[in-house]
């Protein structure tokens, strides 16, 4: 025992570290999608697998082993799509996400990216003084393609007036969610996949599940005005952002939206 503390060096603290922030990133998206129970059993279950294989109890270890072997398939088979959403995280989360925009950073030209968005940031403005509802979703790439077909396909110039129309109460695309694609109105009256996640207020509604569910699944960046307080709401990466103001949605969009 003593030589092996005298031989712990840099490496051993680094793979310890690993350990546990893998651990930990587990843990939270045990925590999030209700399955911490799930997770303490599959912890308890490997702290006895690694007893049983230092102690060398060839029987129980086999029958453990076999365990093991069976139980990796039968993990990704039920958690598949929290593991692609790990992964996803992992791509999309905000450290990664920041460390990827200094890489490649460029400064936000306030004549160009922030007025691109402001036809959206104006409709949203409005709709959420007259407290409208309304669900946009901004696809980074081709992987809302199946979602889009779901929908009123539009192709439009993206227009403040057009929003605005497409969402008044009582219209026949007021339903779903507008899909907006480059600089383009994709379509309308989309059907989004509804989150199940446990992280979300009480008070969000169908349009903010929605949302989040989009973002959950794809890289996409959703805004949800609420038709109860006009609030408006930003969602990226498995997160959001409540009660955004014009001015902060319109740098988080030329930020977040390319």
């Amino acid at each position: 025992m003593p030589d092996y503390f005298v031989s712990f060096g840099v490496k051993d603290i680094i793979d310890v570290v690993c350990v546990a922030l893998l651990l930990f990133s587990l843990y939270k998206l045990m925590k999030k999608t209700g399955s911490l129970n799930m997770f303490i059993g599959i912890l308890v279950f490997i702290l006895v697998w690694m007893v049983v294989s230092v102690l060398k109890m060839q029987l129980l270890g086999a029958i453990l082993n076999k365990l093991v072997d069976v139980g990796v398939i039968a993990i990704i088979v039920l958690f598949a799509d929290d593991i692609r959403r790990f992964f996803r995280d992992l791509g999309t989360g905000t450290r990664t996400k920041n460390l990827f925009h200094w890489l490649t950073r460029r400064r936000v030209d306030e004549g160009a990216d922030l007025a691109k968005w402001m036809p959206v940031v104006q409709a949203c403005e409005n709709m959420s003084r007259e407290k409208v509802g309304a669900l946009i979703v901004f696809g980074q790439n081709d992987e809302l393609h199946d979602i889009s077909l779901t929908g009123e396909q539009i192709n439009a110039n993206v227009s403040q007036r057009l929003i605005e129309n497409i969402f008044f109460k009582n219209t026949p695309l007021h339903d779903g969610a507008m899909l907006i694609i480059g600089d383009r109105i994709e379509s309308a009256a989309c059907i989004l996949p509804v989150s199940d996640s446990q992280s979300l207020p009480k008070s969000f509604g169908l349009r903010h599940r929605a949302a989040m569910g989009v973002v959950e699944k794809t890289n996409a960046v959703a805004v949800v005005v609420s038709e109860e307080t006009g609030h408006v709401t930003v969602f990226c990466g498995g997160n959001f952002q409540k009660d955004m103001k014009p001015d902060s949605l319109a740098k988080f969009l030329a930020e977040n939206v390319r």
